[in-house]
């Protein structure tokens, strides 16, 4: 018991310690792999859209974005909520760049072309804890499907 808590103290030290860029970057990365990962099915697509996401958003190489995704998933390992990231990215973000960030876990969540109930419970959940609104959720969500409807037709 003494371990586990000492443990715990250990792991919240280590996230202290991280720049407050690179925790916002930990954070983001967690909850577009969480978002990827309810409906218990981490598909190829959506690896690849999490890889081209990390890239893009943070200019990463494709070194730098899998190595990113390996720390996320040792922090979230170590974490029993997803508050603790969502408050990382609350600190460190502001209203339109967390807006950006439900924008892409709906890219995330219809990598595979469908949006299963757990994902879209998940993403509400989420939308809450970065204090945006349901109609600023809607709005992405929205945009994100008109951008593959222009990809659908385009080819």
């Amino acid at each position: 018991m003494l371990n586990r808590i000492m443990e715990l103290f250990a792991s919240a030290q280590r996230a202290e310690e991280e720049p407050d860029p690179e925790r916002a970057r930990v954070a983001t990365c967690v909850l577009l792999l969480e978002v990827a990962g309810a409906d218990d099915e981490f598909s190829p697509q959506e690896c690849e859209r999490i890889v081209e996401i990390l890239r893009s958003r943070f200019e990463l190489s494709q070194e730098d974005a899998e190595g990113l995704i390996r720390v996320a998933q040792d922090r979230r390992a170590e974490s029993f909520d997803l508050w603790k990231f969502t408050n990382m990215v609350n600190e460190a973000c502001r209203t339109d760049e967390k807006r950006q960030i439900i924008e892409e876990i709906w890219r995330v969540i219809y990598a595979d072309q469908q949006l299963d109930p757990h994902e879209d419970y998940l993403v509400h959940k989420l939308a809450k804890l970065l204090n945006l609104t349901h109609p600023q959720l809607i709005k992405a969500k929205v945009k994100v499907l008109d951008e593959m409807r222009g990809k659908a037709t385009e080819n």
